[in-house]
């Protein structure tokens, strides 16, 4: 059976194909620069341990274009990996923000695309290109399933007094102002494949998705979120690439009513020139990490900073959940950058987190879940490489065999 993932932006489409009764991705790619001059996909195939690469350059004026040369690269006498597009049993569609109607995997009816639309307020950025990519997929794969995998729906089982703000009733019932928490698909992976690689169903864990957008989630025992860094917008929370992460609110009040910024100015400061950029120069953990080991003051503030935030959460999710199992890295900096992991873990020993410094140094970049917790640590420390992508193709796999 071959499930087709997409991952739809405005002018961009991440795509990998799976044979997911066996979890083997055939194909992958990334078409760029839609509807703007200079269009290229980078498509990959996959046989074995063998990777070919094609590049096409060529306009694509949608979405739909490019979904038709994909299809022709998916299906090439030479080089493709099925034989014709009905091949693909089923589309899976990540969709950033399903609110709190969705908690679940859905079939995408009229229906679900009319509510993904409405939810346009709460992800002006995320929802739109989405729907895009829902309706070109529509359009060229007409007898597959299209089915939508939502970011927000882990978080779902975060209770009330979690998700609610301290603000008036009304900003809750009437404007859906509420935490929802992102990157749920991701903290989801990675929680089911430390369940399998500890062999411990009841685990308790804090999964910590570091990339140029960052969350940490409170897992319990049943597998459910009770608390996520990432509350109403992607915006709060930890330090991450561009984006300032948690912040006095009276500080927006401050920039507009006594430095005269606009609204405009303000949340593009926040979004844009903070973070990692704002405080060392640079959104690229490569860079900054360059700079920290040159001695670079803001550098070494930078890595500081951004540990401290992550340890603040491991304290506060630690307290709620009564003890955790497992600390669980993932994404970009998560499995990729040694000191990140370093600062994260800082004196931490007396909740019974030490970290191995040189296994943390001598397993970075894996390929599977890896242990780098101390010898005498209570709580183990993995690195657990996320996979989004296979995530969206197993709930996909999971709703059809429930039909």
């Amino acid at each position: 059976m071959y499930i087709l993932v997409i991952n739809a932006g405005s002018s961009s489409l991440k795509y990998q194909l799976f044979d997911i009764e066996s979890r083997t991705m055939l194909a992958k790619g990334l078409a760029e620069r839609i509807a703007i001059n200079g269009g290229r996909i980078k498509h990959t195939t996959v046989k074995g341990d063998v990777e070919k690469e094609i590049i096409v350059d060529k306009q694509l004026p949608d979405h739909t274009v490019a979904f038709e040369i994909i299809s022709r690269l998916l299906t090439d006498a030479e080089n493709g990996v099925i034989s014709k597009p009905e091949d693909i049993t089923a589309v899976g569609h990540r969709i950033v923000h399903g609110g709190e109607k969705f908690s679940y995997t859905q079939i995408i009816t009229d229906e679900v695309k009319e509510t993904i639309k409405a939810l346009i307020p709460l992800a002006p950025l995320h929802n739109p290109p989405n729907i895009v990519g829902v309706e070109a997929a529509e359009k060229f794969f007409p007898k597959a399933l299209q089915v939508a995998v939502f970011d927000t729906a882990f978080h779902q089982t975060i209770p009330e007094h979690v998700f609610r703000y301290a603000i008036p009733e009304k900003y809750y019932t009437e404007d859906r102002i509420r935490v929802y928490g992102f990157h749920g698909t991701s903290h989801k992976y990675v929680y089911d494949e430390a369940k399998k690689y500890l062999n411990n169903p009841k685990l308790k864990a804090i999964t910590i998705h570091l990339g140029n957008g960052s969350s940490m989630t409170a897992i319990d025992e049943n597998g459910h979120s009770v608390d996520t860094s990432l509350g109403f917008s992607a915006l709060g929370g930890l330090i991450m690439g561009t984006r300032s992460g948690d912040i006095d609110p009276s500080i927006i009040f401050h920039m507009m009513e006594e430095m005269n910024m606009t609204l405009d100015r303000v949340k593009h400061i926040l979004y844009k020139e903070s973070g990692m950029l704002g405080l060392a120069g640079s959104s690229d953990a490569r860079d900054v990490r360059a700079k920290y080991y040159k001695d670079d003051k803001n550098a070494k503030l930078c890595y500081e900073m951004y540990g401290y935030r992550i340890r603040k959460y491991i304290g506060s999710f630690f307290a709620l959940l009564n003890g955790v199992d497992t600390l669980i890295f993932t994404a970009g900096l998560g499995e990729n950058d040694t000191l990140t992991r370093k600062y994260a873990c800082k004196n931490l020993d007396a909740l019974g987190i030490k970290l191995d410094e040189e296994a943390n140094e001598v397993k970075n970049h894996p390929k599977q879940p890896v242990e780098i917790q101390a010898a005498d640590s209570k709580i183990k420390i993995l690195v657990i490489p996320t996979n989004e992508e296979l995530q969206i193709a197993k709930e996909t796999y999971e709703l059809m065999k429930g039909l």
